[in-house]
């Protein structure tokens, strides 16, 4: 990884915390495909793979999803390529602090149908890639028009219900709409643990989104799980 500059000499984990998981999905022709391949942090690959075992089974198309390596870690040519993915040991865009992929606890779905989308002091929208402002208009099904696949909305809460509280498409300034993240203050707990601990802390913050969510009456509205959401990453970091 380090030969492929995907890992730094710096990096906040080291391969032994890294766990690639491997897995099949549909792509945009609804062909089965059995080549798909994530890397994350070891502590929560238990429940990406359940992520992804889940978007099968509701048939969610995903374009792609190879190693930072065959990027060179370039998420510019993996954002181009509709390539979703997650360890690459980089800096947040326009910023110095790690990024949340760094550590292994960010994934990004589907960059064309979900971009990610800056703003210039005049208002403009930037869409990164390009080709995502086609995707400006968030609605999977609009009149006269074919309903469209792969957007991340549709799946927000399989993300959740897995430990991937943050969504970027909540943000206001940037927006990230492929971007799924775990807390940073979780992140840095978990690098610090061996994995079986760091496992074990992860099980338990998820047990307890999901804990909040069933208890409510109205489950599945998104006001819902947004609370329970916010109440999970300030109570148990």
């Amino acid at each position: 990884m380090r030969q492929q500059g995907v890992m730094q000499k710096d990096a906040p984990v080291t391969c032994a915390q890294l766990r690639i998981v491997h897995f099949s999905y549909l792509d945009f022709d609804g062909k089965l495909r059995n080549d798909g391949e994530i890397m994350v942090l070891a502590a929560v690959a238990e429940h990406v793979q359940a992520i992804f075992d889940t978007l099968l089974q509701r048939k969610f198309a995903i374009a792609s999803a190879r190693l930072m390596d065959h990027y060179r870690g370039n998420d510019v040519a993996s954002m181009r390529d509709n390539n979703s993915s997650a360890f690459n040991d980089r800096r947040i865009t326009n910023g110095k602090a790690p990024s949340l992929h760094a550590y292994g606890v960010a994934i990004d779905i589907n960059p064309l149908q979900n971009p990610y989308v800056q703003f210039e002091a005049d208002g403009k929208a930037l869409y990164s890639p390009p080709g995502g402002s086609k995707y400006a208009n968030r609605l999977a099904v609009r009149p006269g028009k074919p309903a469209r696949q792969g957007m991340a909305e549709e799946v927000v809460e399989v993300f959740a219900q897995h430990g991937f509280l943050g969504w970027g498409g909540n943000w206001d300034a940037p927006i990230d709409y492929q971007h799924f993240q775990v807390n940073r203050a979780l992140a840095l707990r978990m690098i610090a643990l061996p994995v079986p601990e760091a496992r074990s802390l992860f099980n338990a913050y998820v047990e307890r989104y999901r804990q909040c969510v069933q208890g409510s009456k109205e489950a599945k509205r998104a006001s819902v799980q947004a609370s329970c959401a916010t109440s999970v990453e300030r109570g148990g970091q």
